[in-house]
């Protein structure tokens, strides 16, 4: 009975690896045509061009022109590095590089930012200026602060001079 059990358990574990082989087999035939699948579906995708007008063509060729004709003072109108930031030559550089004439588009960005120090060193003395008047009108309480204690002290020594 040993060899008829050993016999019955191989051929348990043989049907089973076959089936185990079968398994993958349709797994791998299952993976494959999911990418196939996969693979039809981005092949029917299809990107339609775009419809460009000939006055947007126009439009672009004309912006590419200008940016083809830039020489290296108008692209970089700042100063170096050797130069200072904060002269006045340099802030009229940059003015001056405003001042070019009229482009398909106009680039703010020199202008905002020199307005913005502009404003900002407006605000600067304006708050100098009133703390300058504040400290003058304490300097001025102060001083007549004093000149009341000193009074103050002088009646009061006159008073203890009299009742002696």
């Amino acid at each position: 009975e040993e060899d008829l059990l050993n016999d019955v358990c191989r051929e348990v574990v043989e049907k089973w690896s076959e089936s185990q082989i079968v398994d993958a087999k349709e797994k791998k035939e299952d993976e494959i045509q999911a990418i196939a699948s996969m693979m039809e579906k981005q092949a029917k995708i299809v990107v339609k061009p775009k419809e460009v007008s000939q006055e947007e063509k126009q439009r672009k060729a004309a912006l590419l022109a200008q940016y083809a004709n830039v020489t290296d003072e108008e692209e970089y109108p700042f100063p170096g590095p050797a130069e200072t930031c904060g002269s006045r030559a340099a802030a009229a550089g940059a003015l001056s590089a405003l001042n070019a004439p009229p482009a398909l588009f106009r680039n703010t960005n020199v202008e905002d930012v020199l307005n913005a120090r502009k404003l900002e060193r407006e605000l600067l003395r304006d708050e100098f200026q009133k703390k300058k008047e504040q400290d003058k009108l304490q300097r001025e309480k102060d001083k007549l602060a004093k000149q009341e204690r000193k009074e103050k002290e002088k009646k009061r020594t006159q008073k203890g001079e009299r009742k002696r």
